[in-house]
């Protein structure tokens, strides 16, 4: 185990959209127990800095791995395809046609019940595209639809917390 490994290695785990979250799970406890910096609080200021670097980067895989939209993002990544969101923001016509029609229904909804429906369509499209994702990085080999695919995801996401925000308003 190095400080350099990928999160994969460092977790045991295949380089695969598809993980057992369950065994991630395990894994980042037998690892935090491990490397936990009260384990080393006899051996010094240099140990236990070095734990407080293990536990820190064990903490941050786990939450990359974790959430299947990072994930993705860290596949592509480590397979040469940046996702490059900031700079490469082009989307096919007909994903951009609904995220219009969504920014419409939310601006259009006029109570909780009419947004919430939103968002379960919104979720339902979410789950399409992760398992498109997980289909271009694990059988597909398609690092650069799969590129794509996190992007898409990542206008999803904000507009879910959009979504979210707009729930707030409306129960206060």
């Amino acid at each position: 185990m190095q400080l350099s490994d990928d999160d994969f290695t460092l977790f045991g785990l295949p380089q695969r959209q598809a993980v057992d979250t369950q065994a991630l799970a395990a894994q980042w406890r037998a690892l935090q127990a491990r490397v936990h910096p009260d384990r080393f609080a006899s051996e010094g200021a240099a140990a236990q800095r070095l734990a407080m670097q293990w536990a820190v980067r064990v903490n941050a895989a786990y939450q990359r791995l974790k959430d299947p939209l990072q994930r993705g993002a860290y596949l592509c990544e480590l397979r040469g395809v940046p996702i490059d969101a900031e700079n490469n923001t082009a989307m096919p016509g007909a994903f951009l046609m609904q995220q219009m029609a969504w920014r419409e229904a939310l601006d259009d909804a006029a109570d909780a019940d009419a947004v919430e429906t939103l968002d379960d369509t919104v979720a339902a499209e979410e789950r399409r595209m992760l398992a498109t994702l997980g289909d271009a990085l694990d059988v597909q080999d398609d690092t650069a639809a799969a590129a794509q695919q996190v992007r898409a995801l990542m206008f999803v996401a904000r507009f879910r917390d959009d979504i979210r925000r707009r729930l707030a308003a409306l129960d206060r």
